[in-house]
C-alpha cells in the first residue's frame, strides 16, 4: 500500500476517530465524577496502577543491555542497592544516593 492509498476525508475519519478512542475513556471519569462508583475490586486494583506503569518502564531498561538478558550488569546491581535502601530506610534519597554510588562505583572503578 502506497502513502496515497488514504484520500484527505478518509484520513480526517481516521484521526477523529482515534482522537475519540483514546479521549472518550479518559474523559468519562471526569464527567461520571461520584455518580458512578467503580467496584470496590477495580479500585484496589486501580491502587497498583502507578507501581505497575513505572516496573514496566524501570525493569526492561535494568535488565536488558543492548536488547539481551544481561543479568550481571551494573544497572541491575544499582537497582537492588536501591531497593535494599528504600526497604531498609525511610529516607526517600537514600535510594537514589545508594543506587547511583553502585552505579557509578561498578562504571568507573571496575570498568563495567
Amino acid at each position: 500500500m502506497n502513502a496515497h492509498a488514504f484520500d484527505d476525508a478518509t484520513l480526517w475519519l481516521v484521526f477523529i476517530l482515534i482522537g475519540l478512542a483514546t479521549t472518550l475513556p479518559r474523559a468519562s471519569f471526569i464527567v461520571l465524577g461520584s455518580r458512578v462508583a467503580l467496584p470496590s475490586v477495580l479500585q484496589r486494583a486501580l491502587r497498583y496502577a502507578p507501581a505497575a506503569a513505572l516496573a514496566a518502564i524501570v525493569v526492561p531498561d535494568v535488565l536488558l543491555v543492548a536488547g539481551e538478558l544481561a543479568p550481571l550488569n551494573p544497572k541491575l546491581a544499582a537497582a537492588g542497592a536501591a531497593v535494599a535502601a528504600a526497604s531498609l530506610w525511610r529516607n526517600p534519597w537514600l535510594p537514589f544516593v545508594a543506587g547511583m554510588g553502585v552505579l557509578l562505583g561498578l562504571r568507573w572503578g571496575l570498568g563495567v
